[in-house]
């Protein structure tokens, strides 16, 4: 189980309320323990969770040290870049030899997570703290994905920053319109790359295609979906990617998830994240890295015509 604000929290797991009594939690440990033991016919993936939410809640020392914990990050002020003075563009930021930089990597999540959580907590409501561990456990799952998604973005920012010079970085990148998003463009010697960060809180694999998961929906088709806004933004900029990559936490999947590309479709890539900074700093086997020359004209083109989803 996941320190991810979109994974289960060991109240769901259990099946009681953050608010249930030490021989409610007891009682429900134990009941799900018969019922999910492997000796008896149940899964070993749900027994597993079972006592891991125990180890987490089981006792009152830990279930008061589990609800103190604030999620990675969520109570600090997300890494923003500065506005370039003529508006056109956002401004890049760079320290040292750090890739350069544009935009506001996860601000469109942590706006849509606040607007719910406001919205769930009802009209009028005063909240004085939206990332204070207990409301954002008590949240709908829903909710707490757009925490986690913009956690997610954040940390490829971070990864991408480190690159070094050779490296530019956009994020939260208008495509189709400004109907939807590329939350990652990402421009370097292997190659351009059109980057999607996502953390559902839990684990997903390859089938027929698409992504699946037992935090995902029947009907969500998450690696579609970011192909079609990826190839809308290189429709409007008159770019090809490289290849489509997809970020996930470590724990997410063990191994990359590839879909070839097929004629003029690039290929797609699911990789955790611990993983990302070798596919961009090496790219895709067999593939020729670019000249200098022609990532500079190419970074030009870019910076000429990214637009941001907020502007």
């Amino acid at each position: 189980m996941s320190e991810s604000p979109a994974a289960a929290s060991p109240y769901e797991v259990l099946g009681v309320s953050p608010t249930a009594s030490t021989d409610e939690l007891r009682r429900a440990y134990r009941r799900l323990l018969r019922r999910t033991h492997p000796d008896v016919g149940g899964d070993a993936a749900a027994f597993h969770s079972v006592q891991v939410a125990w180890e987490r809640v089981g006792t009152p020392d830990s279930r008061a040290a589990y609800d103190r914990r604030r999620y990675p990050d969520s109570d600090a002020e997300p890494a923003r870049t500065a506005y370039a003075s003529s508006g056109a563009h956002r401004g890049a930021t760079q320290t040292g030899l750090r890739a350069r930089m544009y935009g506001h990597p996860g601000g469109l999540a942590r706006q849509r997570y606040l607007d719910l959580l406001r919205e769930w907590a009802g009209r009028g409501s005063s909240i004085d703290d939206p990332y204070a561990p207990a409301l954002i456990r008590s949240a709908p799952r829903e909710i707490r994905h757009f925490l986690a998604k913009a956690l997610a973005e954040e940390s490829t920012a971070q990864l991408v920053s480190a690159l070094g010079i050779g490296f530019t970085g956009w994020h939260d990148v208008a495509a189709g319109s400004h109907r939807t998003k590329v939350d990652h463009v990402v421009l370097g010697p292997a190659g351009l790359f059109a980057v999607l960060s996502e953390d559902w809180g839990g684990p997903v694999q390859l089938r027929r295609g698409e992504l699946v998961g037992d935090a995902l929906g029947p009907d969500d088709s998450p690696l579609q979906d970011f192909e079609g806004a990826a190839r809308a933004l290189a429709k409007e900029l008159r770019v090809k990617f490289t290849a489509i990559v997809i970020v996930l936490p470590d724990d997410a999947l063990a191994d990359p998830l590839t879909v070839p590309g097929r004629g003029r479709r690039p290929t797609v890539i699911t990789v955790p994240r611990s993983r990302l900074i070798g596919l961009l700093r090496e790219g895709l086997p067999g593939m020729e890295r670019g000249s200098f020359e022609k990532v500079f004209e190419l970074r030009s083109r870019l910076q000429d015509g990214i637009r941001f989803s907020s502007d």
